[in-house]
């Protein structure tokens, strides 16, 4: 009875002493996991703690290996999340990239047509003045040289026939004046011519003012003159100012063509901008659509892959501590060494 009764006694030391140290290692587990808890930030690792703390020791080393086991598949879940997120972001992100850079350029492009557009319409406008100005002056200068020509005619006509008639007066009286000048007194006369001699006031011949014809004939002559230099004169002037019509029309009908060609080009070059502009506008909504869609693909990849509060490479750095401290606690409850990483 005395050796079943020490048998008792040694046997309840024993299972105490075990309980104890049970406790002892469940305490050092839920300090560690709290403490690392605490440091790195786990929520995992602090509600673990206080569960160790407060469960019974057989669970804890399963807890443990639980949640090493939903560390690991979240890793293993992440690590895909990431290629995933990795591949889809960086498409979009080249996508938004690619369609920017091509909004961009499509703007610069339209910026340079409406430029040039502009450019276009001013010099259309212009050379549309410069021409109307030109046929202006032409119909003008052609008014005045066709009323110039008609007042020069009409000078040269008169006074080519006021130069023939004088020419002719003066002729006439030539004449006159010689044939009276040979004039010969008649030999036989009557009472009647005698008397009718007498009352004249000269004897013999009427031979006429031969001095003062002179002076008519000379004033003649110089009528003549002035009509023979008024012709000439207007003939010349005429002459020139058909010459200078001449080279005015032909000069401002070439301009007038030159600039009618230049304007033909630039309404030609106008149209194929103005297509230009509307075909880089098309471009351009559509570039825009784009660059929208590319925008809000990445806007919906952001909660799931981009504003998480904390990079992949911190999460990924954290989760390796968290079970590198679940393994360090494991090692505390292997007392035997059994795990490899205790060893």
């Amino acid at each position: 009875a005395a050796v079943a009764s020490s048998r008792r006694a040694s046997q309840l030391r024993g299972s105490q002493a075990t309980a104890l140290a049970a406790q002892q290692r469940r305490d050092s587990v839920a300090a560690l996991l709290g403490k690392e808890g605490k440091r790195l930030d786990s929520a995992a690792l602090a509600a673990l703690s206080m569960r160790i703390s407060k469960g019974p020791f057989d669970e804890v080393k399963v807890l443990i290996q639980k949640l090493i086991e939903r560390l690991l598949a979240e890793a293993t879940a992440e690590a895909t999340k990431k290629g995933f997120c990795d591949k889809e972001v960086g498409k979009a992100t080249q996508e938004r990239d690619f369609r920017h850079a091509d909004t961009n350029k499509l703007d610069v492009e339209i910026k340079g047509l409406n430029l040039k557009k502009d450019e276009l319409e001013a010099e259309i406008q212009f050379l549309t003045d410069e021409i109307s100005d030109l046929e202006d002056a032409l119909k003008e200068a052609t008014e005045q040289r066709e009323d110039e020509h008609k007042d020069n005619i009409n000078i040269i006509k008169k006074s080519k026939e006021g130069f023939a008639a004088v020419k002719e007066a003066i002729n006439i009286l030539k004449v006159f004046y010689a044939h009276a000048g040979r004039a010969t007194v008649l030999a036989q006369f009557s009472p009647i011519d005698e008397h009718s001699q007498s009352n004249a006031g000269f004897e013999g011949a009427y031979k006429a003012k031969q001095e003062s014809s002179k002076g008519i004939i000379g004033m003649l002559e110089v009528i003549a003159s002035d009509f023979d230099r008024t012709a000439r004169k207007t003939e010349e002037a005429e002459a020139k100012a058909h010459a200078e019509f001449v080279e005015f029309d032909r000069t401002a009908r070439s301009d007038i063509s030159g600039k009618e060609t230049k304007k033909a080009l630039d309404q030609e070059d106008l149209k194929t901008t103005n297509n230009k502009i509307e075909s880089k506008m098309n471009d351009l909504k559509t570039a825009q659509e784009l660059l929208d869609i590319a925008l809000n693909r990445i806007t919906n990849l952001k909660p799931m892959c981009i504003d998480t509060g904390m990079s992949y490479e911190d999460r990924l750095a954290k989760r390796d501590e968290e079970i590198e401290a679940l393994k360090r606690a494991l090692c505390i409850l292997d007392t035997n060494k059994v795990e490899a990483e205790c060893k």
